[in-house]
């Protein structure tokens, strides 16, 4: 068990020392994120390649505690460069949505191929009955990694958001990993718990640094790893909802938008202010106040998610219907204001 919280240690003191100095680059190399459009909430230049501080602290970490011959966690660190090195050239260059889509592919194929694999569920209808996937394997792991590291991407429109949800997604996934008896997803889980909280104090409102698309595609595209291989290989029916309740939020968030573009006709890639965030700042939320409020969602999903575990069902259907209506308000109330508008 020491070695679990000093991998946890190491990866938040050595992310807490390195941010300074991203700060530091990110000023030198001019990968600064400048307020030019109505999207933006804050009014000031923003470092943001943050993400390398977290992802340098992961492998800090990585090396110190975890078995680096593993095939598994070379494809793991494999793929993660291409993440990093997409986000970086993302946030200091541009990169077409069409690029940013192939090599995220690439990445998640990477995965797949040292192992990373959705290969079966259980069927809902027949708990006795395991649905192999075959050759449905390669495409459900690809749109799971690529979607994910897309929903973390997306909510990533306030200080301290994305990183925060991404913790509380992972300390979730941990207890996951802790109960199926998962240890490696449980060390991994716990480095970026404390990778997250070293960089956090830097991120949350007023941020010095933004961690960016070198942030959020990195531990958008670990924790869809993490979660296939803690939580999608258990022979359990509880597995297929266990992710979807941990990542719950950006996973809304993300399919939410999807489907509102589509209503009102305009491109899947164009942004638009109609995220849940930007849904409780126009209800005279301060970004502190928002973020929080979507800290409180996350965590009641964890909470669901836990109680899934337990095999308390009821509980956890009255968790989610909870975090259904503190969703359905904001959505309502900003949708109404655009109709009399």
């Amino acid at each position: 068990m020491f070695k679990y919280i000093f991998a946890f240690i190491v990866a938040g003191i050595s992310s807490a020392v390195l941010t300074p100095l991203v700060i530091a680059l990110a000023n030198k190399i001019g990968a600064v994120d400048v307020p030019n459009d109505d999207r933006r909430v804050h009014t000031e230049p923003i470092p943001r390649i943050g993400g390398l501080a977290i992802f340098f602290a992961f492998l800090i970490s990585i090396a110190i505690f975890s078995d680096l011959s593993s095939q598994k966690m070379f494809g793991l660190i494999f793929g993660s460069f291409i993440m990093i090195a997409l986000g970086l050239v993302d946030d200091v260059k541009g990169v077409n949505a069409k690029v940013k889509l192939f090599f995220q592919i690439i990445a998640a194929s990477i995965l797949f191929h040292y192992g990373f694999r959705i290969e079966f569920f259980t069927n809902v209808s027949d708990l006795d009955t395991i649905v192999n996937l075959g050759l449905l394997s390669y495409p459900m792991t690809i749109f799971w990694i690529v979607g994910i590291t897309n929903t973390i991407n997306l909510i990533d429109g306030l200080d301290g958001l994305a990183v925060g949800i991404s913790t509380i997604a992972a300390i979730t996934l941990a207890y996951v990993s802790f109960t199926f008896g998962r240890n490696e997803t449980l060390l991994l889980s716990l480095i970026i718990i404390g990778a997250n909280l070293g960089f956090l104090p830097y991120n949350f409102n007023p941020a010095k640094i933004f961690m960016g698309d070198t942030g959020a595609l990195f531990l958008g595209f670990a924790l869809a790893a993490i979660s296939i291989e803690g939580v999608a290989k258990s022979a359990t029916v509880i597995a297929i909802f266990i992710p979807l309740l941990a990542l719950g939020l950006p996973i809304f968030d993300t399919t939410f938008a999807i489907m509102r573009r589509i209503v009102n006709k305009k491109p899947l890639m164009e942004a638009d202010k109609g995220h849940l965030h930007h849904r409780l700042l126009s209800l005279g939320l301060n970004q502190k106040m928002a973020v929080l409020m979507l800290y409180l969602i996350s965590i009641l999903l964890g909470i669901g998610v836990v109680l899934l575990v337990n095999d308390l069902v009821l509980n956890t259907v009255i968790v989610v219907g909870i975090v259904g209506f503190l969703i359905y308000i904001p959505i309502v109330i900003t949708a109404r204001r655009s109709e009399d508008e």
